[in-house]
């Protein structure tokens, strides 16, 4: 059996998702099927997160398994069948009563997530000022947002080496070691409280260690003021912005109680995507998201998403790849001493290029080699040679000559341009 075959059998038993539709391409896609060791579709190139997977079960095993052996395991449950980790994820259920002309209906929103905290006013502001278009409404653009910012901010690879391509025993136990430093040093989760409440819990926790020096010492300088300066002494770590009083506000506790985010400003500091379901990493001052954080301390391979555990790998293009995947986009050949082109910042073997994505010479309608001169106006492009860059009449070369473009022809002068166009 070919690779080809072995692979296309693999995908049809094993693989998370396969079939399922991408919401990006809709009818081009003919669904899902996931490429052997990189993370996207081998139809149509789009990442898993892209398409209408189902995986909320595989979600929550993620969010559970990173969430094991931390301080936050009151937010999983072990399963009694397997004992893998499960994330609880606070479903929140509202119900409006909403008048009509004779009777009563009822108006129920679903949230997919809400922050856990036990009063549901407190969770339902924390939702409203969201953006609309990010809250996790089940069925709305904003739970499908949710979906795929946890595929993006929490890969399973970036935690779990069996999710990983092929690493070796010493890469998994370097990958292991990571995944608990971070886990030990970075890993949080926001918490929603009243600026009040955090100052409360501020004093009764000053002597811990909350990874901010300056923690005991902010609390103390907050029970300095009066209370008529309560009302403005809260401002948003990012933004700057007082809080408003009674507004919810998110706290990370590795950031320290002298720091509050208003809960839109809870965000990735290099993406500036809220943080899913709070779940930040705190570093030198900054909140990432899983993604990014874990990008600022290793690199990631450009070809299979993967982060490198290994002392080979080489960088091209300003990115960075494990030897065996800086490989052609397309046919997946080997590109190490090859001639390849960039293709939309990937990179493609020159016979693929030439097959896929050469530009085609108005001249003679052949592709243009990517290594051979060509005149380029607009969309159209020319071998830049004497048989091909032709005035469209005369048939004049018009290399080093001035040129009147219309559309694909271009002319020597407005003579010709006339006679053509009568």
């Amino acid at each position: 059996m070919d690779l080809e075959s072995k692979v296309k059998k693999m995908g049809l038993g094993h693989e998370q998702g396969f079939g399922a539709p991408c919401l990006k391409c809709k009818d081009k896609c003919e669904g899902f099927e996931l490429h052997f060791w990189r993370k996207i579709c081998r139809n149509c190139k789009c990442g898993q997160e892209e398409h209408d997977v189902l995986t909320s079960n595989e979600e929550d095993r993620k969010v559970g398994k990173l969430f094991e052996d931390t301080k936050y395991t009151t937010l999983i449950a072990k399963l009694k069948n397997d004992g893998i980790p499960m994330y609880k994820r606070n479903v929140m259920i509202l119900t409006n009563p909403v008048p009509a002309k004779k009777n009563i209906s009822i108006n129920t929103v679903t949230y997919e997530w809400a922050p856990p905290v036990q009063n549901q006013t407190l969770a339902r502001q924390y939702m409203q000022m969201l953006p609309k278009e990010k809250q996790p409404v089940a069925g709305s653009e904003g739970a499908q947002y949710r979906k795929k910012q946890l595929a993006k901010q929490l890969p399973a690879h970036d935690q779990d080496p069996s999710k990983c391509h092929e690493l070796s025993p010493n890469e998994v136990k370097q990958m292991e070691q990571f995944v608990k430093k971070y886990k030990n040093e970075a890993l949080g989760v926001g918490d929603v409280k009243l600026p009040g409440e955090v100052e409360t819990k501020a004093t009764d926790k000053n002597n811990v260690n909350s990874g901010d020096r300056s923690t005991s010492a902010a609390v103390g300088a907050m029970e300095d003021k009066s209370a008529d300066q309560k009302a403005s002494q809260y401002s948003c770590y990012r933004c700057k912005l007082n809080m408003k009083e009674g507004d919810p506000a998110v706290y990370a506790e590795r950031a320290g109680y002298d720091k509050l985010w208003h809960p839109a400003c809870f965000v990735c500091c290099t993406c500036s995507e809220l943080l899913v379901d709070m779940i930040y990493f705190w570093k030198n001052g900054n909140l990432y998201c899983g993604r990014h954080y874990c990008d600022s301390e290793k690199p990631r391979c450009a070809g299979c998403d993967e982060l490198i555990f290994s002392n080979e790998y080489t960088q091209a293009e300003g990115q960075n790849w494990h030897l065996k995947h800086f490989c052609c986009f397309d046919c997946d050949c080997v590109l190490a001493g090859e001639i390849y082109v960039m293709v939309n910042d990937k990179p493609v073997c020159k016979p693929c290029y030439v097959k896929k994505h050469a530009a085609i010479c108005q001249g003679c309608h052949n592709a243009i080699d990517p290594e051979v001169q060509r005149v380029t106006y607009n969309n159209f492009n020319w071998h830049a040679t004497q048989e091909c860059f032709l005035c469209s009449c005369c048939s004049k070369c018009l290399i080093g000559q001035k040129f009147m473009p219309v559309e694909g022809m271009v002319f020597c002068s407005v003579e010709c341009k006339k006679k053509m166009m009568s």
